[in-house]
């Protein structure tokens, strides 16, 4: 059946339930009697709905409230452990897997360190060592939690580079930065990680899911639009908007700031990253005749710098050579926020990754006053510039919720397996090697 506006009834219940599994998210418990002003549904829709979700094992009773003169009314929530899903950070560090719960509570956590030492980042970030850690990630939390893979709603995965898709290979990841060229990520992890074909994979650019963190959970809580800048050993952001709610991740690291200036990482010259990335920062103080530890990674060097322009201990004086190169970086830090202020005009501009965390407080003020200082003036006067809150683990969180936006967005129901007919040749060919 179609209704006038050319949805169906199919369609009306999904979105019902969608409405009402959200508010209960966000803001339960709540009782049937409040669902309705909030969702804007009637009362009987609002009893069909929980009827269906209690039945269906998403959501259960949580005590009771007083109403004004009648009896008590039943408080209702999301059932934490319907549900579970697993987030990844493919991160410049370390590769983090962590699995969850309905409700976002970490159950389980594994980290793979990734080789910081080489020289060449594409070793660095050579494809089957990914592609093992993930795997290996998943089995050790999945195995950990007790969690069987058919609880799974989907595995999130957030990356560094351009994630496009194609019907062949699912998610394909271009990170010029770290030299993949269109390594088809999705069908090397169905092809190596034990899970189910039906559980989906969500792959995305991690500063993407740094930023559907945030606005969930974070700083960019009840922001309307907000930019969440990544800065860890490169640069990256996520814009969010009233037209771009799930928020789209963009190349900020590798807009120009300096005509033939540093070369990037990515080849060119004069690139933000090239001046602001933390990679590119500690080089730069080595440049400068700073001495980072021999043999250090890049957290444990950037620690050391700032050690260095800020000694911990009372009465011991500041290197000016570190203090310089910071105060530095914090300039071309402010053009780029300058460039997203004028760009965007954002309400917030969140700063996370493991850099930003790290250099936190003590960066932040120099950054604000250069970005206003670059910007014009009424969209600067506009905007707050904040640490976001959810720390380190922010990109996995935000990995583990692409496959929890999904599952509200089809009302909370999984998606339906593939049939032989539509799944993609690859996956008809892993059942066939399967079978043999």
């Amino acid at each position: 059946m179609t209704v006038r506006s050319g949805r169906t009834v199919h369609d009306l219940r999904r979105e019902n339930r969608t409405a009402i599994l959200q508010r209960l998210y966000f803001d339960g418990p709540l009782s049937r009697f409040a669902l309705g002003p909030v969702t804007g549904l009637s009362s009987g829709s609002v009893s069909n709905v929980m009827a269906e979700l209690v039945a269906e094992g998403l959501v259960e009773e949580a005590g009771s409230v007083d109403s004004a003169g009648g009896r008590p009314r039943t408080l209702l929530r999301i059932r934490q452990d319907s549900a579970y899903m697993i987030g990844v950070d493919v991160g410049e560090t370390r590769v983090r897997v962590e699995l969850f719960d309905l409700a976002l509570t970490e159950l389980a956590r594994v980290e793979k360190p990734l080789a910081t030492h080489v020289s060449r980042r594409e070793d660095r970030y050579d494809v089957t060592v990914v592609i093992t850690h993930v795997r290996d990630g998943i089995e050790e939390v999945v195995r950990q939690a007790g969690v069987e893979p058919g609880q799974l709603l989907g595995v999130g995965v957030g990356v560094p580079g351009i994630v496009a898709r194609t019907p062949e290979d699912g998610a394909v990841v271009h990170g010029q930065t770290i030299g993949w060229d269109a390594v088809p990520l999705e069908r090397l992890l169905r092809e190596s990680v034990p899970l189910p074909q039906s559980v989906p994979y969500f792959i995305d650019n991690g500063a993407k899911t740094l930023g559907q963190a945030e606005m969930w959970f974070g700083a960019g809580r009840g922001a309307s639009s907000a930019v969440v800048v990544l800065f860890g050993s490169g640069v990256g952001a996520c814009v969010v908007s009233d037209d771009l709610r799930s928020g789209r991740a963009v190349e900020w690291g590798h807009l120009k700031v300096r005509v033939r200036g540093r070369r990037c990482r990515c080849g060119a010259q004069g690139c933000l990253e090239a001046y602001a990335g933390a990679e590119a920062l500690l080089e730069r103080w080595r440049e400068a005749g700073g001495c980072p530890p021999a043999g250090a990674d890049e957290e444990s060097a950037l620690t050391a710098l700032l050690a260095a322009a800020y000694p911990p201990a009372p009465g011991v004086e500041a290197d000016a050579i570190a203090l310089a190169v910071l105060e530095e970086t914090a300039e071309y830090l402010g053009a780029g926020f300058a460039d997203l202020i004028n760009l965007f005009q954002p309400e917030r501009i969140l700063v996370g990754g493991w850099a930003g965390l790290q250099l936190g407080s003590r960066f932040l003020d120099s950054v604000r006053t250069y970005a206003t200082s670059y910007a014009l003036s009424y969209p600067a006067s506009h905007v707050r510039v904040e640490l976001g809150t959810l720390g380190p683990d922010a990109v996995t969180v935000g990995a583990a919720i692409l496959p929890l936006a999904d599952f509200f967005a089809h009302g909370g129901r999984r998606k339906p397996a593939e049939t032989e007919e539509s799944a993609p040749a690859w996956k008809t060919s892993l059942r066939e090697r399967a079978a043999q």
